[in-house]
């Protein structure tokens, strides 16, 4: 019998797996929970994406010490899985077959785990951009977790949901807006909202992080008495947004507000010492925050 998800699986060719051998990334354990990254690929940016309101000679120097390119940048897509023995939450949907050719791989890294479209029992969005979206539909346009309750914050959501923001975004940003509409309007009439600071689900609270986008929010992850914060992009990447979080970033769509957001995080994650889950941190995207000599550093793995 031809089901639903049997097309869908037929689709994760085996040159596919081959090409991305390491689906299941990085693993945390909470209580009687577990925290893991699955990867979604990763994308190909050039550096002024994010680089073009930087000073040109300090960030040379900043770059140098993380041997990262000021030309070209391949950040990983690293998407958070929390299962708790009741709940399947995954924490965006990665980027789909549409947006770039070397993401959209977080159905193939969830089959590695033993899981199907249909385990998931919930998507909490950080928000709207391409590559944490516009996963959310499958080749016949539908949800492809369609058994999971979406859920995303309502500032967020008011954004890309108004017709005004396609004709108010940056020129370069516009698909952006047309692309998050669509797929928001497919789960327009069941989709949960809300606020900063609310217990969106059994141990999982929402804190507002805006800037990179209008409603971004990060997720504190808690399990008894062990928790994580789940960062999404406002703490972009691991080299520039960690050495000097107060600088502005060409990412974020509000750079003033961003920084403000990256500091408030940074600041809670240190002080606190909770291990972070960063949507473009590398090796993963799951380590701690320390304070460095030269400013704030991430160390993958070591939590």
């Amino acid at each position: 019998m031809l089901t639903r998800r049997g097309v869908l699986q037929s689709g994760l060719s085996l040159s596919a797996l081959a090409a991305f051998p390491g689906h299941a990334r990085s693993d945390l354990s909470l209580g009687d929970g577990v925290l893991t990254t699955v990867s979604d690929g990763s994308l190909v940016l050039p550096g002024d994406f994010i680089f073009a309101p930087m000073p040109k000679d300090e960030l040379a120097v900043v770059l140098q010490d993380f041997d990262v390119s000021q030309e070209r940048l391949t950040p990983e897509c690293n998407v958070a899985l929390y299962r708790d023995g009741e709940n399947v939450v995954l924490f965006d949907v990665g980027a789909g077959p549409d947006f770039v050719p070397t993401a959209g791989n977080v159905t193939a890294s969830l089959d590695a785990l033993g899981l199907a479209p249909e385990d998931v029992t919930h998507v909490v969005f950080t928000h709207a951009h391409p590559d944490h979206i516009w996963g959310l539909l499958d080749d016949f346009d539908e949800p492809l977790f369609y058994e999971a309750t979406y859920m995303m914050g309502e500032a967020e959501w008011d954004y890309w949901w108004s017709p005004d923001t396609v004709n108010t975004i940056q020129a370069e940003r516009v698909a952006m807006a047309v692309g998050a509409r669509r797929r928001m309007e497919v789960i327009e009439g069941s989709v949960q909202l809300f606020g900063d600071g609310e217990e969106i689900l059994p141990g999982i609270s929402s804190v507002l992080s805006a800037g990179h986008t209008p409603g971004h929010m990060a997720f504190e992850v808690r399990n008894g008495s062990e928790s994580a914060m789940i960062v999404g992009d406002a703490i972009g990447n691991h080299h520039v947004a960690l050495r000097r979080p107060d600088w502005l970033s060409g990412s974020d769509q509000d750079p003033e507000t961003a920084v403000k957001a990256r500091k408030m995080l940074i600041d809670r994650i240190v002080s606190e010492q909770l291990p972070v889950i960063g949507f473009h941190l590398p090796d993963g995207g799951m380590g701690r925050i320390d304070q460095g000599p030269n400013g704030y550093k991430f160390i993958s793995g070591d939590i």
